[in-house]
């Protein structure tokens, strides 16, 4: 099988396609540009600690931003599955330059539908955020097809490309499945402006931690997903669903194309970052800022409901302790990364 991975130099899918090549025989084609916090080092370090697989990889420079022309096409060659990954993600910066990310990640789904017109995949799995639901009251976790009220840029470009993608599915035949997840973290480099390698520093620098807060002081929630646990799920699902009864997973009806929730433990984000700074055996210097004046467009919390995907045998990800544990050893492994 041969499959067009997007975002492989990015925190999320540098590690899918590490999950790919320990899990598969698949080849895979990785079109990079580095120009959205992708880092050629996130690939290397996937293949040189896979030395037996490196043949089994193509990086090829593009910018998905711009169209795949028929000439890059046939540089790709045939491909099975398209795993669309790569987008702008943050949402700080979607507020402060709105028009660029989303023109951005607009014009990539776009792009990677129409090479998927042509292509003829056997899946197109689009990944998405549960940011694109708005904020969850208390006690209440979004399901696949509630209605979508973004609050901030970001969100909105997520929800324009699953509404994009959807009317590939319906109009164009394109073979969808959607995925909407939370916060993802792992044992592996992310971009310096998120979440965790900002505690990472608070934790192993002594730097102050700014953590979003309501006006009354409570912390915000999250869901949190280990990537690898995210890797699992659409490896899961894609072999799942491609299968000869293809067609009883594509239906032509009303009711959308397949779309599951990857659901991880709900933490605050303060709850977090304790933990790590007592897995580390450090101090934590952390201040609570009310978001709502600092960060306009800030849910003060967002879950998911995880019972569809359970329901179909999706074992569910490790326990996020564990991954909390793995983070505080990587960073202390890999102190470099806390410059990034």
């Amino acid at each position: 099988m041969r499959l067009l991975l997007t975002g492989a130099s990015g925190f999320v899918g540098s590690a899918v396609l590490a999950h790919v090549l320990d899990h598969t025989s698949w080849h895979v084609t990785c079109p990079v540009s580095y120009r959205h916090h992708g880092d050629g080092a996130r690939i290397n370090a996937v293949l040189d600690t896979r030395p037996e697989h490196r043949h089994r990889v193509d990086v090829i420079a593009h910018d998905l931003a711009l169209p795949i022309t028929p000439l890059f096409a046939e540089q790709i060659g045939a491909i099975d599955y398209v795993w669309n990954i790569a987008s702008e993600s943050h949402v700080d910066r979607s507020l402060t330059e709105p028009v660029p990310f989303v023109r951005n990640n607009v014009e990539l789904i776009l792009n990677m539908l129409e090479y998927a017109r042509a292509a003829k995949p056997r899946l197109f799995l689009q990944m998405s955020t549960d940011e694109v639901f708005g904020p969850a009251g208390d006690g209440y976790r979004h399901h696949e097809w509630d209605s979508i009220r973004p609050s901030n840029p970001y969100a909105a470009s997520k929800a324009a490309q699953e509404a994009i993608a959807y009317s590939y599915w319906r109009g164009l035949g394109v073979p969808l499945i959607v995925t909407n997840t939370m916060n993802l973290l792992a044992p592996a480099p992310q971009a310096a402006e998120k979440f965790i390698p900002k505690v990472a520093r608070a934790v192993f620098r002594g730097e102050k931690l700014t953590v979003h807060a309501s006006p009354d002081g409570v912390s915000g929630s999250r869901c949190w997903v280990d990537v690898r646990d995210f890797a699992a799920a659409w490896l899961w699902l894609t072999q799942r669903f491609d299968g000869d009864d293809r067609a009883t997973y594509y239906p032509t009806t009303p009711d959308g194309p397949l779309r599951y929730n990857i659901v991880g433990e709900e933490a605050s984000n303060l709850d977090v970052a304790l933990r790590m700074a007592e897995i580390a055996g450090r101090p934590l210097d952390y201040e609570l800022v009310d978001y709502h004046s600092q960060r306009p467009g800030h849910d003060h919390r967002y879950a998911l409901d995880g019972s569809k995907l359970a329901s179909l045998g999706w074992p569910g990800p490790r326990p996020l302790g564990q991954t909390l544990a793995d983070i505080v050893a990587w960073y202390a492994a890999h102190p470099q990364w806390l410059n990034a």
